[in-house]
């Protein structure tokens, strides 16, 4: 599985981005054209896991159903603050995934959150939050080398 991920705190804007991003309202699939010309098919889910009470292994099964091999989606820095160990912090969201054999094509940090998680390719867009829309969604497009 490819990943691309958006990490922000609540109010950062990551659903507007992923939808803008991909076109997509919740859990769809779309294609989207890469800079070298390729297209590649996607699997879109943007609501973040931890406030949509989904946990690392349920999202895993999720995946596996849509059978496609990528994957657009967000997560919190931090853990659900009231669900803490069922919906914990990123990183061990992301080292879940990274066992299950997943590999993190491209990242996003958006706001001033200091997460670096411990994947290749991780990009931070501390000013997403006081930027149009329009440009963040543009530098994070041009980040994850999407057309």
């Amino acid at each position: 599985m490819n990943a691309y991920l958006i990490i922000g705190e609540p109010g950062t804007r990551k659903s507007s981005l992923l939808r803008s991003l991909t076109g997509c309202f919740n859990r769809s699939d779309r294609d989207i054209q890469l800079l070298d010309g390729t297209t590649i098919r996607i699997y879109a889910r943007v609501s973040t896991l931890q406030e949509s009470k989904t946990n690392a292994r349920d999202f895993l099964a999720e995946v596996a159903r849509r059978n496609c091999p990528n994957v657009i989606f967000s997560l919190l820095p931090d853990p659900n603050p009231l669900f803490p160990i069922p919906y914990p912090d990123a990183q061990t969201y992301i080292d879940a995934f990274l066992e299950a054999g997943w590999h993190f094509v491209r990242t996003a940090v958006v706001g001033v959150h200091s997460i670096s998680p411990a994947i290749p390719n991780v990009a931070h867009f501390p000013r997403a939050v006081s930027q149009p829309i329009n440009i963040v969604a543009k530098n994070i497009r041009a980040h994850f080398e999407w057309h």
